[in-house]
């Protein structure tokens, strides 16, 4: 049998002669075998068969001896299947060039066989004899030299051969051997057998053309026409949903619909009922909206609670537990999506809000919205922001995203981005979020359904195009001629005219006009006839639009973006109405307005980008959209789709659209960006090292773009243990959506000092905006433009970011912009301009450059309001148009302070109107936000300088005008105006009437700047901004303290030094010999009476010194008394439990005087009396000095916690008792300056021993990391990751202590750690030791009280604070204690209770909210120095090295570190404290203090008279001796009592 009888066979109906055919294998191997395996039969065949192609067996006519050619291309060609022939026969029969015909037979053929495509190219065939197989018709035709007939080649006769023999022979192989069968997903409906599995087809990159696709070859085009896809049949378990007979949540949801569609029905059950994740693969129109309502739906009947039958629904919803995002591809979409949405929830009380670059919503309004529609770019740069709008993200729980498809596109980076950082939110906190994705139909669903964490079998569901509700034939037209040439325009205009075109708006409808006049057909298109045609042309006479008049009575309409949104609403509703015939519009009207027509046509896939600043191809998605348009669902059972396009772009279009193309990742090209998003939000490179399924690949990827962000300086990145981090850069780029390329390109413009025209400059080279290319016909009004701006323009009109700065100053100065796309270029740079110079901005203030952060804060707010520094501030406020131009006009110039201290009638006088638009005026000029600033200088050091700076408002509050707040920045910068040394962002509030801030700055020592400039700047308003110069002539700095005692080394003394045998026993537990410092101040406290001043590190056993000297006294002096002065009730306690726990054995009495009663009576037994700075004051004040016991030593333990009460007690303490022999010790932390304090106390230099915080014996490691986010939860969120990190930073046996600014922290902070234990050690158990058995901990959970810590506790979290009980606070410092509980939480204030330490001590914030009793609302204050000293002394033990972790606020770093090494700061409080006043008062009215004499002497006892000595500028006082400055002192206080 020859391959001529086979071909006959093959495209014959299935019948005997198939059977035979199929089942004779050994003839078909005969003639797929090489010539040498062949037999002598087979090479008979062969060689009277002549022709050289298998195609040569259908061409008519021809002598098959005169085609000459290799003969095994027969037999290669033979063993392809009959697709391919029949598309090798489609692209023959064409006219395109060579090089066209070889790329596409060369995807058919494979590569595998190139050479067959050369051999094809090189046949005489290809010559010049191509002829088309169109000639064979449904007629059958012989073929040539035999009396064989043969099928017919036409399309549909090919097409029922081909379904009829594949379906008969299915299951045999066209080889010997069996081949593996694709799987069979449950919910895929595919009419082709090739899209069962989603996998790429055997021919090469992209699949087949449908079965009956034709194409037509015209002199003007060329024309590839794919017919409708069957409809596959439903499946016996199918049927439709009717909504009746859905739940009542479910039923009021689908108002006007009987039933669920096909696909609808056949998703429901998934979509409604289960919490898989889902991608949806259907055509447009087919009704994926409803699906992603059934999921919604969902999520509200999840969040519903019991209620009675009479209650509305709605009110079963706990509307505050969830939120719901919807992602649609563009905000034109966003907008319907959200008017859809938000009709057909309302009767749920549901609210559905629009969040895009043009819709921002507050925090109030998104706390109120469930479901919220966005944009993938939006929703991107939401969630990369941890406070405000990235906040969304907790409550999350269903993601929606529609047309996932544009994952092919250049979009398509930013959707994998968001979909993995929401895979990585469900892992990070261990939440459920679910997943649904939308998409037109796409050949390899399977990669993105694995990419969403889509079951294959459960939440996967492909629909091909046979389910659009209206099938649709689709024309791919390529015009023949150059692209952008006159021939190709012509062509254009032609065919668009043939298929009556709907695109390109007015020069389109003029073209179609023109040509049906040519053609005398324009009478077609007139629609006078129609009923409301008359009430039509009187509406459309109100309108300006005068070519939307014209076309109107032709028939013709049009619709586009720059129309006027009235306009374009009546063009909608007549092309509804069908009272005009041809609707020619732009792609806005496919997205957001549901208007179907029988055919749509698109006219050139040319359109200009703004991005690019140049024409590009019209993306897939708005074909895809435009296409969904064509067909009117009940009005007509098929629909027309036509793309008119140059011919180079004919198979990019028909591939795209066809799905022949499996979409690809695009996410390489923003992996830069991305990967420092994600440092950014937290992710280190553990994340990366321990994910098991990371390929080297990916990790090289990961490597190479964390080495360019490096580079950049965007991350810390270590190469030896690849460890990454973020730097301040890195999270402003992730904040505000910069590319790292921008980054590079502001790190080499950025400059410390620069004008506007830099700035712009430097802003328009960025790649957000740099893409915006000069065209040609445009530089004529760009030079005109630049000639009008106000800054210089870098590069002129030649250049990309000239023409960006041009376009920028231009919208800021409101010039009016003629060509349509200057139009549209200005406001992308103006929309992502704003967001480039607040980036640049927060660079600024990062990198502490005052002049440059100046110049864009102008900038910043210039763009955002359309207003220039020099234009008139009150032009932000809606006034009429006389007032300001009155305004402007005047005279003289006018501060908006100025304005509102005037009367209206002359406000009125000034603007020449009358009074009452003068009122007008000073309510705006009222309020306009000024403020008054005022400071003081507190020199805290002899180069340490504190600013006090008091900010109060100054104009009238308006809600409307204000809002909530108005955030400001106020920074301190030198002299020259160059470098910002402290800064600070706040929020003025309704209730707020002044905010205080303190600055701490250094002063060099050797050459003092003249002054400081205090600067407060709007972060919102133009114009609203201050200085305040701070001279720092006649400053007097405290002289450098030289008191300070070096560490000596010496040897350990050993606890037998003590002499005393009786202790020596009693601390034989807790010392073994002393520590350095210990020995050093040794000789001082024990063996001599001297009075002392101990200073030393936190820790260092000062405290254990001080209690032997206790000892010591009442053994050697007994029935003596000892007062112990500590500064709070919480250390009294404390410390009475210490004593008591040696007294019994010493026979001494420990009492507790928390009143004061009783504190200088007489002892019967030694005894130590604990008291309190208050209880002191008032023992003082009701003492009898002939019934004085008076003590023999007092201890004044925490010295750095002095404050008025407690130098005051003191002082009266020492100027009562100044007549005996009391020995005073103090004790304290390191101190910057000890000197006045010991003098204070009568301490002798020789018994002052004053040492650094660096003199420690013990291993302290200290740790600063830096925040930028405000103080909110989303900054502890921030901070959960770096605290889990520090604490595995420690051995797995050692415990941490976790600080936190209140109680209400504590419990979110252990549930944000225990989340980040569960994703590192996959484990349950959190922080809970292997060692600790079940019954234990069963045990434990049971003694507890409040049943809410158990959850915490079982997993090693423990909390501490004063609002446990007593017993669970001792149980947990038990479980701490045993290291059952391995990190434990406490709220700031507990670092005073705490008598535990830790190996790791993490300060979770400098920051807590401190509510006023004036009720002026809460204040954000820092930690005390005091007491984030106190915290790092939970680091420091003797036995092992200790680690101590201060997260703070960038700006607050650079104080606690100096301080931290170098001691704090100590100053009287007296004159700030109504304490010392009332005594002052009270003294002076009973005779105590007679006159200032006796004032003088008693003040001379305090700190206070030491202190304006010293430090006089810190008081406000003039330099001058003691007598002098107190005397000063005392006129003040006597100014008071008058």
């Amino acid at each position: 049998m020859s391959i001529l009888e086979h071909l006959d066979r093959l495209t014959s109906a299935p019948g005997e002669h198939a059977v035979q055919n199929f089942n004779d294998t050994k003839q078909l191997e005969g003639w797929i075998m090489p010539m040498s395996f062949a037999s002598p039969d087979v090479i008979d065949d062969l060689e009277k068969d002549f022709r050289t192609s298998i195609t040569d067996v259908f061409i008519t006519g021809q002598d098959p001896l005169s085609v000459a050619g290799p003969q095994h291309l027969i037999g290669r060609l033979s063993s392809k299947p009959k697709e391919v022939l029949e598309a090798i026969s489609g692209i023959l029969s064409t006219t395109l060039p060579d090089d066209a015909i070889s790329s596409e037979l060369a995807e058919l053929i494979g590569f595998d066989d190139i050479e067959i495509v050369a051999e094809l190219l090189a046949s005489s065939y290809l010559d010049g004899k191509r002829t088309t197989f169109e000639s064979s018709t449904s007629e059958k035709a012989k073929a040539p030299g035999t009396g064989t007939v043969i099928a017919s080649l036409a399309p549909q006769d090919v097409r029922h051969r081909l379904e009829e023999t594949l379906r008969a022979n299915a299951s045999r192989p066209l080889f010997t051997g069996v081949g593996k069968a694709p799987e069979v997903l449950p919910h895929v409906y595919s009419a082709s057998s090739i899209m069962q599995g989603g996998s790429l087809s055997q021919f090469g990159s992209k699949y087949a053309l449908p079965i009956g696709t034709i194409r037509h070859n015209y002199e003007e085009y060329e024309e590839v026409i794919i017919p409708p896809a069957r409809v596959v049949p439903p499946r016996k378990y199918e049927q439709l949903i009717l909504v009746n007979e859905l739940d009542e949540l479910a039923r009021g949801s689908f108002p006007g619909y009987s039933s669920l569609n096909r696909i609808q029905s056949i998703v429901y059950p998934t979509a409604y009922q289960s919490n898989e994740n889902i991608l949806v693969c259907a055509p447009t129109g087919a009704g994926k909206t409803d699906v992603a309502m059934l999921t919604i739906l969902r999520v509200l009947n999840q969040h519903r609670s019991p209620i009675s039958p009479s209650s509305p629904l709605h009110a079963s919803i706990d509307r505050n537990a969830f939120q719901i995002i919807y992602v649609a591809p563009m905000k034109a979409l966003a907008s319907e999506i959200v008017r859809k949405l938000g009709k057909r929830l309302k009767w749920l009380s549901i609210q559905v809000k629009e969040l895009t670059g043009d819709m921002q919503l507050t925090k109030s309004e998104i706390a109120e919205t469930q479901v919220i529609v966005t944009t993938p770019e939006k929703w991107d740069v939401v969630t990369r922001k941890p406070t405000g709008e990235g906040e969304l993200a907790s409550k999350l729980k269903l993601l929606i995203i529609d047309e996932v498809h544009l994952l092919n596109e250049e979009r398509g980076a930013v959707i994998e981005t968001i979909v993995a950082r929401t895979l990585r939110q469900v892992e990070s906190s261990q939440s459920v979020i679910r997943i649904v994705g939308l998409s037109a139909t796409l050949p390899n669903y399977l990669d993105v359904a694995e990419f969403l964490s889509v079951s294959k079998y459960k939440g996967l569901f492909f629909f091909d195009s046979s389910f659009r509700p209206i099938p649709l034939e689709q024309h791919f037209i390529g015009v023949r001629g150059k692209p952008g040439s006159t021939r190709s325009k012509t062509n254009l205009d032609r065919v668009t005219y043939e298929k009556v075109s709907e695109l390109r708006t007015v020069k389109a409808a003029q073209a179609l006009k023109d040509a049906a006049t040519i053609d005398g057909t324009l009478d077609d298109y007139n629609c006078e006839e129609h009923p409301q045609w008359s009430f039509f042309r009187r509406s459309i006479g109100d309108s300006r639009n005068k070519e939307m008049k014209q076309l109107f009575d032709l028939g013709f309409g049009i619709h586009h973006a720059g129309m006027l949104r009235s306009d374009r609403n009546m063009m909608e509703r007549m092309f509804e109405a069908r009272a005009i015939k041809v609707l020619c519009c732009t792609a806005t009207l496919a997205w957001g307005v549901n208007l179907p027509a029988h055919a749509v046509v698109i006219k050139g896939t040319q359109l200009y980008d703004s991005a690019k600043g140049s024409f590009v191809d019209l993306s897939v998605l708005d074909v895809l959209q435009v296409f969904g348009r064509a067909g009117r669902p009940g009005l007509e059972t098929s629909g027309e789709g036509y793309i008119c396009t140059t011919e180079d772009k004919l198979v990019h279009y028909l591939d795209a659209i066809t799905s022949q193309n499996p979409i690809e990742s695009r996410f390489i090209s923003g992996i830069e960006n991305s990967l420092n998003a994600e440092i950014a939000l937290g992710m280190s490179r553990d994340d990366v090292a321990d994910d098991p399924r990371l390929g080297q690949k990916r990790n090289n990827l990961v490597m190479t773009a964390a080495r360019r962000l490096a580079s950049a300086g965007m991350i810390n990145f270590t190469e030896k243990t690849s460890a990454f981090s973020i730097t301040d850069l890195g999270r402003i780029a992730a904040r505000y959506y910069i590319r790292h390329a921008s980054i590079e390109v502001f790190n080499k413009e950025f400059k410390p000092k620069m004008t506007e025209a830099d700035a712009l400059s430097m802003l328009s080279m960025s790649t957000e905006v740099g893409g915006l290319f000069c065209v040609l016909d445009k530089v004529k009004e760009l030079d005109l433009l630049m000639k009008r701006v106000p800054c210089a323009v870098r590069g002129g009109t030649d250049t990309s970011q000239g023409k960006v700065s041009i376009l920028l100053q231009s919208y800021i100065s409101r010039f009016p912009v003629e060509d349509f796309a200057l139009v549209s270029d200005a406001a992308y740079a103006a929309q992502n301009g704003g967001r480039i110079a607040r980036a640049l901005l927060d660079i600024a203030i990062s990198r502490k450059w005052a002049s440059v952060a100046t110049v864009f804060m102008g900038i910043t707010k210039a763009i955002e309001k359309r207003l220039w520094p020099f234009d008139e501030p009150l032009r932000q406020f809606d006034l009429k148009a006389e007032i300001i131009y009155g305004l402007e006009n005047s005279k003289e110039e006018y501060s908006p302070a100025e304005l509102a201290s005037m009367t209206p009638a002359e406000l009125g006088k000034l603007v020449r109107l009358n009074e009452r638009h003068g009122q007008a005026l000073r309510n705006a000029a009222r309020q306009f936000p000024t403020v008054m600033m005022t400071s003081s200088l507190r020199p805290l050091g002899s180069n340490v300088l504190k600013i006090a700076v008091s900010v109060t408002r100054d104009f009238d509050w308006n809600f409307r005008v204000h809002d909530s707040g108005e955030p400001f920045w106020l920074w301190v910068e030198d002299h020259e105006g160059i470098e910002i040394l402290q800064f600070a962002h706040l929020l003025l509030r309704e209730s707020t009437n002044s905010l205080d801030v303190n600055f701490v700055v250094s002063i060099p020592t050797d050459i003092p700047p003249p002054y400081f400039t205090v600067r407060f700047v709007s972060d919102r308003w133009m114009g609203a901004e201050d200085e305040l110069h701070v001279s720092l002539d006649g400053l007097v700095m405290p002289a450098p303290s030289h008191s300070h005692t070096p560490r000596l080394d010496l040897p350990f003394l050993p606890r037998s030094s003590l002499c005393l045998p009786v202790l020596e026993d009693l601390y034989s537990a807790r010392l073994h010999d002393f520590n350095a410092i210990q020995t050093q101040v040794f000789w001082s406290l024990i063996n001599t009476s001297m009075n002392v001043l101990v200073s030393a590190p936190v820790s260092s056993g000062k405290s254990i010194m001080g209690h032997l000297a206790i000892w010591t006294t009442l053994l050697l002096r007994p029935r003596s008394l000892v007062l112990f002065i500590v500064p709070n009730r919480t250390l009294a306690a404390q410390s009475l439990l210490d004593f008591r726990a040696v007294s019994n054995a010493l026979d001494v009495t420990v009492e507790l005087s928390s009143s004061g009663e009783g504190l200088f009576s007489p002892c019967r037994t030694s005894t130590i009396r604990v008291v309190t700075p208050s209880g002191l004051l008032e023992a003082i004040d009701k003492h009898n000095p002939r019934h004085t016991n008076y003590p023999s030593l007092v201890v004044c333990d925490n010295l750095e916690q002095l404050d008025a009460t407690y130098e005051l007690s003191v002082s009266l303490l020492r100027h009562t008792m100044q007549d005996n022999p009391t020995r005073y010790v103090g004790l304290s932390s390191s101190l910057n300056d000890p000197t006045d304090i010991a003098s204070w106390l009568g301490v002798d230099t020789m018994a002052l021993h004053s040492f650094r915080p660096t003199d420690r014996d013990q291993s302290l490691t200290i740790t600063y990391q830096t925040f930028t986010i405000p103080h909110s939860a989303a900054l502890f969120k921030s901070m959960s990751k770096p605290t889990y990190m520090a604490i595995k930073s420690v051995p797995s046996h050692e415990s941490a202590i976790i600080f936190v600014p209140s109680r209400s922290h504590c419990r979110t902070v252990a549930q944000e750690l225990i989340t980040q234990c569960a994703l590192d050690m996959e484990t349950e158990r959190g922080f809970l030791p292997q060692f600790v058995p079940p019954l234990y901990v069963e045990d434990f959970s049971a003694r507890l009280q409040d049943p809410t810590l158990v959850d915490f506790v079982t997993r090693g979290v423990g909390i501490f604070h004063s609002g446990m009980s007593k017993a669970d606070r001792n149980l947990v410092l038990e479980l701490f204690a045993e290291g059952v509980v391995r990190v434990l939480l406490a709220p700031r204030y507990a670092c005073w209770m705490l008598p535990v330490r830790a190996g790791a001590v993490v300060v979770m914030g400098t920051q807590y909210m401190h509510l006023e009793r004036d009720g002026s609302g809460p204040q954000l204050r820092d930690y005390s120095l005091v007491d984030v000293v106190q915290m790092q002394s939970r680091a420091v033990r003797h036995d092992a090295p200790g680690h101590f972790f201060l997260f703070c606020q960038a700006e607050a770093r650079d104080t606690f570190s100096k301080f931290l090494a170098e001691g704090l700061p100590l100053e009287s409080e007296l004159l700030d404290s109504s304490v010392f006043e009332k005594w002052y008062k009270e003294r002076r009215r009973d005779g105590s203090i007679r006159n200032k004499q006796d004032a003088v002497q008693a003040l001379s006892f305090m700190l206070l008279a030491r202190r304006l000595v010293s430090n006089p500028v810190y008081y406000d006082i003039e330099a001058g001796s003691q007598n002098e400055v107190l005397s000063r002192i005392v006129d003040r206080l006597e100014e008071s009592i008058l």
